[in-house]
């Protein structure tokens, strides 16, 4: 069995990373690594399942303690190890399939191993607008699929030439002891089928299963954030006859938009004022995610880096028909390439500006204080 690296240097963190640290670690290294970008590279696509399946682990709490305590021993075995996906608790067979895990004989154990066919991932960029509304999208994978010349039997005469294993006798898994431990492995004679073939068959070479181009139709939710993984259950590698097959995971990764920025279900939006439309207030439109606009009313005297609410006029929030509410920040722009007529009304407006403070109480008491710290410094 290849030696795993460890999960933490997988993704280029230390081990008391946070959950963000470790969110933005994955999205940064598996979109240098995703086959999509290296095609025909194979170092690239095993760099990319190693961070996905890191990334799996540590970004769950209870993977990521039972990891911190265990090491890769607690998620080992063909149906060994710990089981976290049932919604935070333990796993179907609960505290029962655990301890015969653990103990092994000693508690009367010997049910043979689930088995089911590998879990496969593949990545799909949508737009911020997508992401809103929702949105089906199409992929192409890759996987491995029941063999048809055999029917999955992995045998040229089909059932004929299939027998039990006599190493596991059919169980799939083999024990050894560990001092107090009784700890499980998959059959190195079978490798985990509970079967050996005599007669491979000429179309899989006793797999069962043959390599195949499928097209998958996903849907994707609105509300959805960028790194969401959409999990399409039994759309993974097939395991052979009458293995269950494994699970699809769709990586979803939103593409930045030119005009909005989403903070989970907030959406902002930086609009640029005139210098006269800040001083002297207007009412201008601004777009909405939804295709639509809205009417924004500019307060006379509004100044650089305020915010202006529209309530509801956020994104879409995901498994709800709520919506969050848009921000949207006022950027006063200094005109440039002043005509003569503006640079004269400009210089009169400066003169009048300086004969009556009030209508710059910031920078008349910025240099007001300038004025004492330099008196300060003289006496």
């Amino acid at each position: 069995m290849a030696t795993k690296l460890d999960y933490y240097a997988v993704l280029e963190v230390t081990r008391e990373a946070s959950g963000d640290e470790l969110k933005k670690a994955y999205r940064r290294l598996a979109m240098k690594y995703h086959p999509d970008r290296n095609p025909g590279d194979a170092s690239a696509e095993n760099r990319f399942k190693e961070i996905s399946e890191a990334y799996d682990i540590l970004k769950d709490d209870q993977k990521r303690s039972a990891y911190d305590r265990y090491g890769h021993a607690a998620f080992e075995g063909g149906g060994g190890g710990f089981d976290f996906n049932g919604g935070g608790g333990f796993g179907a067979g609960g505290l029962g399939d655990i301890f015969e895990q653990m103990f092994g004989d000693m508690m009367g154990g010997g049910r043979r191993a689930k088995r089911a066919g590998a879990d496969i991932q593949t990545q799909v960029e949508i737009t911020l607008a997508e992401a809103f509304s929702g949105v089906k999208k199409t992929v192409t994978v890759t996987t491995r699929v029941v063999c048809e010349a055999c029917e999955g039997t992995g045998s040229k005469d089909r059932e004929a030439g299939v027998e039990t294993c006599p190493s596991c006798h059919g169980a799939g898994k083999v024990r050894a002891q560990q001092g107090f431990f009784v700890v499980e492995r998959p059959c190195p004679t079978c490798h985990g089928a509970g079967r050996v073939v005599k007669d491979p068959c000429v179309s899989c070479h006793g797999a069962g299963t043959v390599q195949r181009a499928r097209t998958l139709d996903v849907a994707i939710p609105a509300g959805v954030e960028d790194g969401t993984r959409i999990r399409m259950t039994g759309e993974g590698e097939s395991g052979g006859k009458g293995v269950a097959p494994g699970d699809l995971y769709v990586h979803i990764s939103v593409a930045q938009h030119e005009l909005f920025q989403r903070d989970g279900s907030n959406i902002y939006c930086r609009v640029p004022l005139r210098m006269a439309q800040a001083a002297l207030g207007a009412d201008i439109e601004v777009p909405v995610i939804d295709g639509g606009r809205a009417s924004v009313k500019i307060p006379a005297g509004t100044q650089n880096g305020e915010h202006f609410r529209l309530r509801g006029k956020g994104f879409s929030v995901l498994r709800s028909s709520s919506r969050g509410d848009m921000y949207i920040q006022v950027s006063v722009e200094t005109p440039q390439n002043l005509t003569k007529r503006q640079r004269e009304l400009l210089e009169e407006f400066e003169t009048e500006a300086g004969e009556h403070t009030k209508g710059s109480p910031e920078h008349a008491g910025f240099f007001s204080r300038v004025k004492d710290f330099f008196d300060g410094t003289k006496g």
